[in-house]
């Protein structure tokens, strides 16, 4: 698979997770609905990590690791996301706003 074709499945899965949220919107607050997809979130994180551990006393072993991976990559997907959003804020926060 190529480089562009994994950058749109990327894009894909991520929009479709987007779309559920936006929908979720209509009947819960933000908040609720961010709340909802950060435990989201974490919690197949914790999937993966026990998934890819022979054991739990494994799973225990790597878990300093990977809360320092999830929470580096967290915080640079928000930060570039946050710097998206600042340099194009008519377009993406203005046209909801006035849905």
């Amino acid at each position: 698979m190529s480089n562009e074709q994994s950058d749109q499945d990327f894009r894909a899965r991520a929009d479709a997770l987007i779309h559920l949220a936006n929908e979720q919107r209509r009947e819960a607050k933000n908040d609720s609905v961010n709340a909802s997809f950060l435990y989201a979130a974490t919690r197949f994180s914790a999937f993966i990590v026990a998934s890819a551990s022979q054991d739990a006393a494994e799973m225990q072993q790597d878990r300093d690791e990977a809360l320092d991976f999830f929470t580096e990559r967290f915080r640079a997907m928000l930060s570039e996301n946050l710097d998206d959003y600042a340099t194009n804020y008519e377009d993406d926060v203005q046209r909801f706003r006035n849905a």
